[in-house]
């Protein structure tokens, strides 16, 4: 019986001490190993994703080869995860296999939940966690580094990343979802128009400095007609005047370009710069034999410019491009039927950016914008949504109106009178002053 228990016990001391032979060590080697290329897949892809492609041309100019690989191998994201997500699977796959071979050859069939446990600590600190914090701190020099290797990886698992994307989109088109292998996740626009919205709700930017950037990015998305002068407020010369009143006109207009119509405010015949007047006349009044009488013979048409038109569809990019090309800064606009509906210049343009300019020339008109005993704002109905929006910092959508007037009017579906009260968007619209079917003053509060 004693003979029986002792063979049993050196039996079970012999297995013991084979499950732990180098055979089990080279394992546990190989496990570890695989571990630091899990760990090196999974700080590639976050490195390389959250670098900002801005810094990393920066650092590409100035002579930093990783950085320019890394530029070139992050132009097609999806092959790049591709490649990066298929070596880590193979990794992890391989190291959990091995792992529960080699704990069950120990610790038999409990070995298989002894592995699953351990290898989900290690794979999370060590191959997700570690790795992943240190290229979220360092994102730009973790992607220069890891660019050689990643891209090696990249081409050589090119086929089957491959075939891989051609059976998604296949499976996706089944369930009646395209894809476009050109486009991307976020545009270009939208990412930078993000960190500066982000950036100025950290105090990072200010706010003049992000209303100048979101202005020059809206510009190709902002139509002529939402930021022209409308034709109710065009100073125009009469062709038909006396050239004596018509230079009284210029002489008193602050603008030096003015419209000249004839016998009907829509017919437009040409646009008199003040300059082009004033040459003229001075040369007629100048000239020894030359009484100041004498310019009654005068033609206005002889300086008039030809009119630029321009539809009111147009956008503010295309047409700030316009002016540049032509050299001009002043445009009459006109709707699908050749109406007249305002007219836009360059400075209309430029204030889109960089807000109001004003000169010593400019009227000190009264602000759009002001504050009521009670603390409400008082706005003017002609102010745009978008002015108001950018001084106020809210939110109002200006998707069917222009302008403040026009959004209550949009809403109530109706030409209120003064005194009414409606409330939308979460804000509370009081109508304070009306001009014929104009809304000239609204009072607005924030529900």
């Amino acid at each position: 019986m004693d003979s029986t228990i002792s063979d049993t016990a050196s039996l079970a001391g012999t297995l013991g001490t084979s499950a732990f032979d180098s055979a089990f060590w080279i394992t546990c080697g190989a496990i570890l190993a695989l571990l630091v290329l899990s760990g090196f897949f999974s700080g590639s892809e976050t490195a390389l994703t959250a670098a900002s492609r801005g810094k990393l041309r920066s650092k590409a100019d100035k002579g930093n080869r990783g950085a320019k690989r890394a530029l070139s191998i992050t132009e097609d994201n999806e092959r790049l995860i591709g490649s990066v997500l298929l070596g880590n699977n193979l990794v992890n796959i391989l190291a959990a296999s091995l792992a529960t071979a080699a704990f069950t050859k120990v610790f038999g069939e409990s070995g298989v939940a002894l592995a699953t446990l351990v290898m989900t600590l290690l794979v999370l600190i060590f191959a997700e966690v570690l790795p992943k914090t240190y290229a979220i701190t360092r994102p730009e020099e973790a992607a220069a580094t890891v660019a050689r290797p990643i891209g090696l990886l990249v081409t050589i698992f090119a086929p089957i990343v491959s075939a891989v994307r051609w059976f998604v989109r296949l499976v996706l088109r089944v369930f009646g979802v395209e894809t476009d292998p050109d486009s991307h996740i976020l545009a270009v626009r939208e990412e930078i128009a993000g960190a500066i919205q982000l950036g100025h709700s950290e105090g990072v930017v200010e706010k003049e400095d992000r209303d100048r950037i979101l202005g020059a990015l809206d510009l190709s998305d902002r139509t002529v007609e939402e930021i022209m002068l409308h034709r109710s407020g065009i100073e125009m010369l009469d062709a038909d005047d006396d050239p004596v009143s018509i230079l009284n006109q210029c002489l008193e207009s602050n603008h030096t370009r003015l419209p000249v119509f004839k016998d009907d405010p829509e017919n437009i015949i040409g646009v008199i710069h003040a300059k082009d007047l004033f040459r003229s006349m001075y040369r007629r009044v100048a000239d020894a034999d030359t009484t100041l009488e004498s310019l009654a013979a005068f033609d206005l048409q002889e300086v008039a410019k030809k009119p630029y038109f321009v539809p009111e569809t147009t956008s503010l990019d295309d047409q700030m491009r316009e002016f540049l090309r032509r050299h001009s800064h002043f445009a009459l606009v006109v709707d699908e039927y050749g109406s007249l509906q305002g007219l836009i210049t360059l400075e209309d343009i430029l204030e889109e950016i960089v807000g109001e300019i004003a000169d010593e020339f400019d009227t000190d008109e009264e602000p759009e914008i002001a504050r009521s005993e009670d603390g409400q704002f008082l706005i003017d109905g002609a102010m745009t949504i978008r002015d108001l929006n950018r001084a106020t910092d809210w939110q109002l959508p200006d998707d069917e109106a222009n302008t403040v007037a026009g959004l209550v009017i949009h809403e109530a579906q109706m030409i209120p009178t003064t005194g009414q009260v409606f409330s939308f968007h979460g804000f509370r619209f009081e109508v304070m002053a009306r001009e014929a079917n104009r809304i000239t003053t609204l009072k607005i509060r924030p529900l």
